[in-house]
């Protein structure tokens, strides 16, 4: 799904969100210069496969956290983790480098990516995520986000990050 569908897919489900448009974001700190970060939540997004390849994993965490590999790694009960190559991230999420969200689980037909949340989402009522297109941002509460990815079938880990 691009961004329209993404947005028709939130619309035909009835999920409420804003959406605030802007140029391309790479990073936390391209966000923090155009004041996004100002809006809500922001979350960080990582998308990382076991040693083997075998097993792959969405992490969205809080934007002020980092992610330690290690920890998640033990706390997933997988072999060591890296971050997964462009090819991947297209292969398995449609996305591009830049555009990792928990919406590109949508692209994951086949449901093998692991959705790994942060605890500490749970409960905020405004998380920024992009609607698998870096160029907008998408404020949708955490509820609406993990009823999302539930529906959609994927498995999910709620950690202590």
């Amino acid at each position: 799904m691009d961004k329209q569908q993404v947005i028709e897919y939130l619309d035909e489900k009835g999920i409420p969100y804003d959406m605030m448009e802007h140029p391309p974001v790479y990073t936390i700190e391209d966000m923090e210069k155009l004041h996004i970060t100002d809006q809500g939540d922001v979350c960080k997004n990582l998308f990382l496969r076991d040693a083997k390849g075998k097993r792959h994993f969405l992490v969205t965490l809080c934007k002020e956290k980092r992610a330690d590999l290690k920890q998640i790694q033990q706390l997933l009960g997988c072999t060591k983790l890296s971050f997964a190559s462009e090819e991947r991230l297209q292969q398995y999420l449609g996305l591009t480098k830049g555009s990792v969200t928990p919406l590109g689980i949508l692209n994951d037909q086949d449901c093998c990516v692991e959705m790994v949340f942060d605890r500490d989402l749970q409960g905020r009522d405004r998380l920024g995520i992009h609607p698998n297109d870096n160029t907008a941002t998408l404020w949708i509460s955490f509820e609406h986000l993990m009823d999302l990815v539930k529906q959609h079938g994927n498995t999910i880990h709620m950690l202590e990050l």
